[in-house]
């Protein structure tokens, strides 16, 4: 499997390029998933459906299953940060990407987007080794120099090409424990 970080300040946009990429790769009959790493309380369930009936009974793992889908909701005894490589291990192993939207400190490559005028005067690239391009609106907009590639912020397509032809240092391979 590929693996690729999107990374950068809130409202950026990373959410909106990762939705604009899925469709172009199922397009080429590549299968992708996604990661997102939030610091909020997640809520899927709702009071009084089986489900939340279990969780709140102590259950450990709830999982609903239908024809179409499967949901996983595992509850954590105590608060756990889990790194993405954690996280990568319980992925399904038949995907061929997986993009991941947070855990910037994280050691997987990144794809910096940067739209905002905060994220100009503080871009990850300079100081970041695991940037591998940025994706913004004009270059003429970076605040740094950077022989990185610089990538159309508004035209996925361009960065789902560079992707796929730079797919091979993408590839991710599972640290060593």
């Amino acid at each position: 499997m590929h693996v690729l970080c999107v990374v950068g300040k809130s409202g950026a946009g990373k959410t909106t390029l990762i939705e604009r990429l899925i469709p172009i790769f199922k397009a080429q009959a590549l299968r992708v998933s996604f990661v997102k790493r939030t610091h909020h309380d997640i809520e899927v369930d709702y009071p009084g459906k089986d489900t939340w009936r279990m969780k709140q009974a102590g259950s450990f793992e709830v999982v609903l299953v239908s024809d179409a889908a499967m949901f996983l909701q595992r509850n954590f005894e105590q608060n756990y940060k889990m790194s993405i490589h954690q996280v990568l291990a319980q992925m399904y192993e038949g995907v061929d990407w997986i993009f991941v939207e947070g855990y910037k400190s994280s050691d997987l490559l990144k794809l910096e987007v940067i739209r905002s005028k905060d994220a100009l005067l503080n871009p990850l690239y300079p100081f970041d080794d695991f940037i591998s391009a940025v994706a913004c609106p004009s270059t003429s907009e970076l605040s740094f120099e950077t022989a990185l590639p610089v990538l159309p912020l508004d035209s996925p397509e361009v960065i789902a090409d560079w992707l796929i032809q730079q797919q091979d240092r993408f590839i991710y391979e599972m640290p060593a424990t």
